[in-house]
């Protein structure tokens, strides 16, 4: 089977750029919507905000958004230019779960390097992890942002000494120091990225970013045991949706 030029890129590096993936115009209701999203979020949030937040989650739930709204975002959720990519890599998908990224209130709050399994699994669990099932983030920025930096081929790659003294902050070395293998992606409004949840990456701040991740996983039972119902869209609208990415 001849792999496609997406799944042989993300294959080797863990990742797949998508410019302009979007039109002029088609994520103006997504960016409102989020606006709204973030300023109650924020609100509601605001301790956490503003002495160390970079992201929040759950934007298709019910607290902050009415069905109209979860409705658009379920839409992009599953938007063929998205699902063309992200159905190369994992066949039969299910939505996993959204999130926003933003800038510290802190100037001074530094990125960190980390792969998303390192706070709920042990090292030795995290490299079992690069064998699969995978989840996909799928980055949407919506205004142009310095983008994020990662490890190509981390996916599937145990880090090197470097690398994990770093990551785990041992032997006196911070998660926010340089790696020499780190690879910069910078990131448009408009533009899409693909990459893998397992790989070594942090974001980068800057330009008063706001990126919206949706997450997308394989089905396998430990990853669905971390999704949300509350996160997903009710029998009417999944009517609507016509697509199988939902439980």
């Amino acid at each position: 089977m001849i792999k496609s030029a997406h799944k042989q890129h993300f294959d080797e590096y863990g990742y797949v750029t998508l410019p302009k993936l979007f039109v002029e115009g088609q994520l103006s209701p997504i960016r409102e919507l989020v606006d709204v999203f973030h300023h109650k979020w924020c609100m509601h949030n605001y301790e956490f905000y503003s002495k160390q937040a970079v992201n929040s989650s759950g934007l298709t739930s019910q607290q902050y958004l009415n069905d109209a709204m979860r409705l658009s975002l379920f839409e992009l959720i599953c938007d063929t230019s998205i699902l063309n990519v992200v159905q190369q890599i994992i066949p039969a998908p299910l939505f996993m779960g959204t999130q926003l990224f933003f800038d510290p209130v802190t100037a001074e709050q530094a990125n960190y390097w980390h792969r998303d399994p390192q706070y709920h699994l042990s090292p030795e669990e995290q490299k079992a992890a690069l064998s699969g099932p995978e989840v996909l983030h799928v980055r949407i920025p919506l205004r142009d942002e310095p983008g994020i930096e990662l490890i190509p081929g981390s996916h599937r790659q145990w880090d090197n000494e470097e690398e994990l003294q770093v990551r785990l902050q041992q032997n006196g070395h911070t998660n926010a120091e340089h790696l020499s293998r780190g690879k910069t992606l910078p990131l448009q409004y408009g533009d899409g990225l693909v990459f893998s949840a397992n790989m070594i990456h942090r974001g980068l701040y800057g330009n008063n970013r706001l990126s919206l991740d949706i997450l997308y996983c394989e089905r396998a039972t430990h990853l669905i045991e971390f999704i949300n119902p509350e996160h997903q869209p009710s029998a009417a609208m999944q009517a609507k949706l016509n697509q199988n990415l939902f439980l």
